[in-house]
């Protein structure tokens, strides 16, 4: 970096060698001989570098900007002669202070790049860093080499997607990985992924968050942010989650995870929180946006308060222009540098309020992410609801390339598959492809993702083993988390040593996942669930860092039949693409998809009707005609249900049947009566059943 005879400065500020910086490149980039330092705010009246040696907590210089450096509302200056890994930076900016106007202007307050690649102080989970009351920037240097790096990609109805926490998929010790809690961690387990079928996973929040935010002790144990909802710098990996300090070239674990499941075939999504920060309400602190233009990155109300669509304390202004533009370079970084194959995102109903927090029916944010040429090629996925009570399921503003978290899909089937009422044309409705919701004339394929169970709310375990939430280890006097979980106990509430309860347990969990990977759409669910992994009833488990939130990787022998029973409905999902979507007629005379209840082709249910069947055809130009037909029994006594009758020629062939052990070399085809009409479904129990040519 140091060569000062090959350059000619323009300026000497408080002893360093200074010029104009390159407006357009936000953020702190390494040049050949300097650091080029970009920021802007509309409403700031100065801005100065602060610069501290490294590790150190105290700085040793402040470079104000001249007024001359500034063009609007950017301010950019070239710094000469700075070792760029010995040092750390953030700003400090001048201006009115006056809360009720939404000015928090300190020159004294210290305070960090949002576009910073890296951030100081948290490299080691659940320990601070110095004695800073700061966060500090890194520059940062791009060194990683992609290789021969080919992008894939992967129709959206063809997605399973895997949702994991970073740290708990592999934190316990019983994961046997080297790297424990990592992204390392993640890649040493991307065999195991592979074998099971998954073809995306999506990583809850990796952006720079502080797990110590807000922490609190209850019982004698630490509670703090471990899901991590609540960014601290969007432009930068947690670096926590990095196996060993990168420092100045941060990101390199996180690039060679999503380098080495893209060459195994496995998408990575990225779980982005634009709705809200972690600088909180009136009450929490000032580090960033508040410090460099408070009124224009929140929603404030007329005298200054934080509006609070998010639930944790405040709102983005997503769609102020200036927002909107730091939101989509964000995205097209993420993009470019990391080369992410789409985004799920957080409270996404929010991104579509207006200023004032009303909603718009053609939000510009989410129409110019839908349309940017830079993200045209990654998914793009809504949770289509905020905290301020917005729920858009079947009506996100969509423009043909948004696809939702089908929240209907969950609360509906986990109400029919546990026997309610007035449930079975609804359940018929969302393993169809929800055409009531996404018509297929104006959304196509790609807009629903199916899914039972998600980091938020119960586990697929936890889903039949309790009737009631149970937080209280979160220190909140269970008051926290969902408390419509529309789960069942099976009969007995939490762990129990009782045959038929448990039974009853492994055959729920068998109808769920049988019936989600034969649903159209993009199949969703959560890490652990294929082995019964649990909570313990916490369905709202985000400050638990310890063996609640932890995957405990030994159920998987003891819940390997769960687990093959997953990976082998994967892979008969794959086989069979009529599960997945349209495909060219069948000339068995079968339409693409027919609905039927106790008898074959008779599709009218009654409110106390538990017993669906649905049937996809079609034809696939390599192996022919192909049928599908899946039969649940959602009702406490045995039912029959009738097949469609089969040309000659063909027969039905039992694949899956929830009522016995998986794998337990019993002939299913047994279940259907000698002249092929009718099966018998013992009580709770589902069924799927394919064409087999004679």
């Amino acid at each position: 970096m140091k060569n000062s005879a090959t350059y000619k400065a323009t300026d000497k500020i408080n002893g360093f060698d200074c010029r104009p910086g390159i407006y357009t490149l936000n953020g702190a980039s390494a040049m050949l001989h300097a650091v080029n330092f970009t920021i802007h705010s509309a409403n700031a009246t100065g801005c100065s570098v602060v610069l501290f040696k490294r590790g150190e907590t105290e700085p040793y210089a402040e470079i104000p900007i001249p007024d001359s450096y500034r063009i609007g509302d950017t301010w950019s200056i070239m710094i000469y002669d700075l070792d760029i890994y010995e040092i750390e930076y953030c700003y400090r900016f001048t201006g009115e202070y006056d809360p009720r106007k939404g000015h928090l202007f300190d020159p004294k307050v210290n305070i960090l790049d949002p576009y910073a690649r890296a951030v100081t102080g948290q490299s080691v989970w659940g320990k601070k860093s110095g004695a800073s009351d700061c966060y500090h920037a890194r520059v940062c240097t791009d060194k990683f080499d992609w290789g021969t790096y080919h992008k894939i990609n992967i129709d959206f109805s063809d997605l399973v997607i895997y949702e994991l926490h970073v740290r708990g998929f592999t934190h316990s010790l019983t994961s046997k990985v080297k790297h424990p809690g990592t992204f390392d961690g993640v890649i040493e387990k991307i065999p195991y992924l592979k074998k099971l079928g998954v073809n995306a996973i999506e990583l809850m929040p990796v952006f720079e968050f502080d797990e110590l935010y807000e922490e609190r002790h209850h019982n004698g144990d630490l509670l703090m942010n471990y899901w991590g909802y609540n960014t601290t710098c969007f432009f930068a990996p947690n670096t926590s989650y990095a196996s060993s300090s990168e420092y100045n070239h941060e990101g390199d674990e996180l690039k060679n995870l999503i380098r080495i499941c893209n060459e195994n075939g496995i998408l990575v999504f990225l779980d982005v929180v634009f709705n809200h920060t972690s600088e909180g309400n009136e009450d929490g602190t000032v580090f960033s946006f508040k410090g460099l233009d408070n009124s224009v990155y929140y929603m404030l109300t007329p005298d200054g308060k934080y509006v609070n669509f998010s639930g944790c304390g405040n709102t983005m202004n997503c769609n102020h222009p200036i927002v909107q533009q730091f939101i989509m370079e964000c995205l097209r970084y993420w993009v470019i540098e990391y080369r992410v194959d789409g985004f799920r995102f957080d409270l996404a109903s929010i991104l579509g309020r207006s200023e004032d927090g009303t909603p718009m029916e053609n939000p510009p944010l989410l129409k110019t992410i839908a349309y940017d040429p830079i993200l045209s090629g990654v998914k793009l996925i809504a949770e289509a609801w905020d905290a301020g009570g917005l729920y858009q399921v079947g009506s996100f503003p969509s423009w043909n390339r948004w696809a939702e978290w089908n929240g209907r899909y969950r609360d509906d089937l986990r109400c029919f598959l546990k026997g309610d009422n007035g449930t079975a044309w609804a359940a018929v409705q969302r393993i169809t492809g929800s055409a009531d919701l996404y018509p297929p004339e104006m959304r196509g394929q790609n807009a629903s993702v199916n899914f039972l169970t998600c980091h938020d709310g119960f586990t697929m375990y936890d889903l039949y083993s309790y009737n009631h939430k149970h937080n209280e280890a979160n220190g909140w006097n269970n008051t926290d988390g969902d408390n419509s979980n529309t789960s069942w106990n099976c009969g007995f509430e939490g762990e129990t040593s009782d045959k038929a309860v448990n039974d009853l347990r492994i055959r729920m969990i068998k109808n769920a996942f049988l019936t989600l990977l034969c649903s159209r759409g993009a199949v969703m669910f959560f890490a652990g669930d294929e082995f019964c992994n649990t909570q313990f009833g916490n369905n709202n488990a985000y400050c638990q860092d310890n063996e609640v939130s932890w995957l405990d990787w030994t159920r998987l022998k003891k819940y390997r039949e769960i687990h093959d029973f997953v990976s082998d409905m994967i892979a008969f999902r794959k086989k069979h693409k009529i599960l997945r979507h349209k495909t060219s007629p069948s000339s068995l005379g079968f339409p693409d998809i027919s609905v039927h209840n106790t008898y074959a082709w008779n599709s009218q249910f009654k409110n106390d009707d538990h017993v669906i069947g649905v049937m996809f055809a079609g034809r696939d130009e390599k192996s022919g005609d192909d049928a599908v037909f899946i039969g649940i029994n959602a009702y406490w006594e045995t039912c029959s249900i009738e097949l469609p009758k089969l040309p000659d020629g063909y027969v039905w062939h039992v694949d899956f049947y929830t009522n016995v052990p998986y794998k337990s070399g019993e002939d299913h085809d047994k279940m259907i009566s000698k002249n092929g009409s009718f099966l018998t479904l013992a009580p709770r129990s589902a069924v799927a059943v394919s064409l087999k040519k004679l």
